[in-house]
C-alpha cells in the first residue's frame, strides 16, 4: 500500500516512517553498544541496571530510542488497513488502532525474549533473572491493549440469537444498555481500584523478584487506563453505528474469506 493510501496519516505519513526508520536505527546502534560492552567494560550494562539507571546515561538513550521506535512504528503501521480490518469511524478508533499495533511489536518482543531466554539456558547453561518477568510485564500490556482492539473491530463475543430477531428500535436499546453496563463496570473499577493504583505508582511497587521490575506499579493503572478506554471506544461504536441498517448474523459469517485465498495461494506456491 503506498502512502497516499493511508488511513489517517495522510500527508505526515512520511514524515512519521522517516522518525521510525530513524529511532529503529538509534536504538538498535544503542543495543550494539551494549552487548559489545559486555565484552570490553569492567562494568557492562545488564537488564538489572535498565530498572536502575543512575549514573548510567547510556541507559535512558537505550529506553527513550527503544520508546521512539515503537511508538513511531505503531503510528505508521495504523495507517495500514488490514484486509479484514473495520476502517476507523472516529478518533477514539485511531488510539485504538495505534495501541493494536503496539500490542502486536509487544507479541515480537515477547518471542525474542523466550527465545533467548532458551537458548542462554539450554544452550549456554546460564538461564536469565529477567526473562520472565519481562515476558510477564509485556504480555500483561498486550492483552489489556487486545481487548481494546477487539472493541474497536466489534470482535468481542457477541450472542445474536435473540438480537437478530429484534427490530431495529429495539436493537438499539439494547446496544445502549450493553454500553451502559460496560461503564458502569468502568466506574466501579475506577472508584475500587484508584487509590490502590495511586499508591503503587507513587511508591513504584516492585515485583518482588531478583530483577524487580515495577509490574505492579504500571500494571495496575494500566488496568484502569484501558478499561476506561475501552468505555470510550464502546460509546464511539455506539455513535458511529447509531443510524446503520440493521445487521444479520449467520454460521457463514465466521468464514475469512480473505484467509482462505491466502491459503489457496501458500498451496499453490
Amino acid at each position: 500500500m503506498q502512502e497516499k493510501d493511508g488511513v489517517w496519516l495522510g500527508p505526515l505519513g512520511p514524515a512519521v516512517k522517516a522518525a521510525m526508520i530513524v529511532s529503529g536505527a538509534a536504538a538498535a546502534a544503542m543495543a550494539l553498544w551494549l552487548i559489545a560492552g559486555q565484552v570490553w567494560r569492567a562494568e557492562p550494562v545488564g537488564m538489572f541496571e535498565m530498572l536502575r539507571p543512575e549514573g548510567r546515561p547510556e541507559v535512558p538513550l537505550m529506553l527513550g530510542s527503544l520508546a521512539a521506535a515503537m511508538l513511531f512504528a505503531a503510528l505508521h503501521l495504523s495507517d495500514r488497513k488490514g484486509a479484514i480490518e473495520r476502517p476507523p469511524t472516529g478518533p477514539m478508533d485511531i488510539v485504538a488502532l495505534v495501541m493494536s499495533r503496539l500490542a502486536m511489536i509487544g507479541i515480537i518482543c515477547v518471542v525474542v525474549v523466550m527465545i533467548y531466554e532458551v537458548v542462554a539456558r539450554y544452550v549456554f547453561e546460564k538461564p536469565t533473572l529477567w526473562a520472565n518477568e519481562l515476558s510477564l510485564w509485556i504480555a500483561g500490556f498486550i492483552f489489556l491493549l487486545a481487548g481494546l482492539y477487539a472493541m474497536q473491530q466489534r470482535s468481542h463475543i457477541r450472542i445474536y440469537v435473540i438480537y437478530d430477531l429484534l427490530p431495529r428500535p429495539l436493537q438499539k436499546a439494547a446496544d445502549v444498555v450493553s454500553v451502559g453496563l460496560i461503564w458502569g463496570f468502568f466506574l466501579c473499577l475506577l472508584w475500587g481500584g484508584y487509590g490502590e493504583a495511586v499508591t503503587k505508582f507513587a511508591r513504584m511497587e516492585t515485583f518482588g523478584t531478583a530483577w524487580d521490575p515495577p509490574l505492579p506499579a504500571t500494571i495496575k493503572p494500566a488496568i484502569l487506563i484501558v478499561i476506561g478506554l475501552v468505555a470510550l471506544q464502546a460509546l464511539s461504536n455506539l455513535i458511529a453505528d447509531w443510524n446503520r441498517p440493521p445487521e444479520y448474523h449467520s454460521a457463514l459469517d465466521d468464514i475469512d474469506e480473505t484467509e482462505i485465498a491466502n491459503i489457496r495461494r501458500t498451496l499453490e506456491d
